[in-house]
């Protein structure tokens, strides 16, 4: 670096150097004590997930190399997809304490009034909806909840596996973290990039989150050590919070002991056993698309048919192909006469590879915990056969999976919501007021209902509750105030009045005992 850009750099900017030393990586770091090889997993889990695959070389018709793309189907992606599905949608009902009494009416709950606001406020739902997907590919997702100064209201901050690493843990949970957060920034002709870690860490009984702030001019170093008030003027480098039972993250990670790394608090993508039957997968789906492209035509022709054109410098005349030809071959050595041409295309083998193609996909579903028969592959495309409330009603695989990875999601958004009422009795708002003042609510009185959440639409919901109904476990109203979204006293109303049409016939003594007396006037 020249010496003017150093000097700009210090007086323009302000920045100074706490140390010497330069970090090569966030795992040069003293307190970080993970294991590199479970990151280089995680990104070779996201390098699947992203559908990214090398360059095929090949030869063509004139024996010179040629470069081609991987053709592929992402089915690591459709498999992390696949369990996002079926786990949560924004039709999930998460509730703090009781809402309504005894006899369905609403009563008052500041505390659960609060939490829904927070949650509405950071579009929880819609978010979780969305990250879910990747969490499944590559074994972990993080919410870290804090205070917004500008907005006013608590927010969340996502972090995916790759940006999550974890100080402190045992075989149950992780207490201790560091989160990543990277920016960069150009100064005349230099980049430059910086790396903020936040710790979270126990400290004398107190929960404290530091910030270290790191530059560098490469993007693949952390760096060297500046001061944080370089580029957060107005952030503290340190905050303790006090009465804290708990980290002030929520980590979910799928269900499933990782057999990669024994010892690895962090958790394995769902498909992380099953990278050889993807590769087998997609390298079955790229010859059965080159044997479609070369199928087209394959013809042996004489060399008197091809093109010519005349070398002065050697008074001779060479034959040629087109440089992107590859359909022709030349049989040398032909006579004058010869005009030779044989076709020599043979038969596309679209059974014998779609045959494979779905064998692949077996193994996958297998692997993967999935029912048989999630995926097909027609020879158009490969497509998910099953519905979300087909993998409820036929109690499959897949549903078996699902409720392995559903404990997980509901102690995941148990602890989020802890996290966030604790934050709240630590941190002021602008008038000086706790921004919560209640009671820090146990995880038995936080319900989270994913069972709606299987739904992927109205009928598919209807039916499900209709069957219920039909088999006894429920009774009539509580269909209508599930699938009308009505309050219960309106649903029991309305179908003691639908009993009392359909049975209008009948005597009082041979109606039903349904409780239709406590809606008579």
């Amino acid at each position: 670096m020249r010496i003017v850009d150093n000097i700009k750099k210090w007086l323009g900017k302000g920045a100074a150097l706490i140390n010497k030393q330069e970090f090569q990586s966030v795992f040069d770091h003293p307190k970080i004590d993970a294991d590199p090889k479970e990151f280089e997993r995680i990104a070779e889990s996201f390098r699947y997930y992203r559908g990214e695959y090398g360059i095929i070389n090949y030869t063509n018709s004139k024996q010179n190399q040629k470069t081609r793309r991987f053709s592929t189907v992402n089915m690591a992606k459709k498999v992390a997809a696949e369990y996002a599905k079926v786990l949560f949608n924004e039709q999930a009902e998460i509730l703090v304490g009781e809402v309504k009494d005894e006899n369905g009416k609403e009563i008052a709950n500041p505390l659960n009034d609060w939490i829904q606001h927070v949650l509405e406020h950071n579009d929880f739902k819609k978010n979780l909806s969305r990250y879910l997907e990747p969490a499944m590919a590559l074994g972990g997702l993080a919410v870290r909840p804090y205070f917004n100064k500008d907005s006013q209201e608590i927010e969340f901050s996502w972090a995916l596996a790759d940006a999550f690493y974890p100080l402190r843990s045992n075989t149950n949970k992780i207490s201790e973290c560091a989160i990543p957060f990277r920016t960069t920034e150009t100064v005349g002709d230099t980049t430059y990039y910086y790396t903020k870690l936040e710790f979270h860490e126990w400290k004398n009984g107190n929960y404290v989150v530091s910030n270290e702030l790191y530059e560098s001019e490469s993007p693949d170093i952390l760096g060297k050590q500046i001061k944080l008030s370089k580029l957060y003027p107005e952030m503290a480098e340190r905050a303790v919070f006090y009465n804290m039972s708990r980290p002030q993250f929520a980590y979910l990670k799928p269900a499933g002991f990782n057999n990669i790394h024994p010892y690895s608090p962090l958790g394995l993508g769902v498909y992380d056993n099953s990278k050889n039957t993807l590769d087998r997968l997609n390298l079955t789906f790229d010859e059965f698309n080159m044997e479609i492209k070369r199928g087209r035509r394959r013809i042996a022709v004489s060399e008197m048919l091809m093109k010519g054109k005349v070398d002065h410098r050697k008074n001779e005349i060479t034959e040629f192909f087109d440089d992107d030809e590859d359909v022709f071959v030349p049989v040398p050595g032909s006579k004058m006469d010869d005009m030779t041409i044989k076709d020599l295309t043979s038969d596309i083998r679209t059974t014998e590879y779609v045959a494979a193609i779905n064998h692949h996909l077996r193994t996958l579903e297998m692997e993967t915990g999935l029912s048989t028969g999630t995926f097909t592959f027609n020879g158009e495309g490969i497509r998910s056969t099953k519905t979300a409330t087909e993998v409820v009603s036929e109690n499959s695989q897949t549903y078996q999976s699902r409720n392995m990875h559903e404990k997980e999601l509901r102690k995941f958004i148990q602890e989020l919501i802890i996290s966030i009422c604790e934050l709240g009795t630590n941190v002021k708002n602008a008038t000086g007021q706790k921004v919560y003042t209640g009671e820090i609510p146990a995880a038995e009185i936080i319900g989270v209902d994913l069972d709606d959440g299987v739904f992927l639409n109205k009928d598919a919901e209807v039916n499900q509750f209709l069957r219920l109904r039909n088999a006894g476990i429920i009774p009539g109203w509580y269909v209508l105030a599930k699938t009308k979204d009505m309050p219960e006293d309106v649903a029991k109303r309305l179908y003691a009045e639908a009993l009392k049409d359909e049975f209008n016939m009948m005597t009082r003594s041979d109606l039903p005992t349904t409780g239709i007396d406590e809606y008579e006037e």
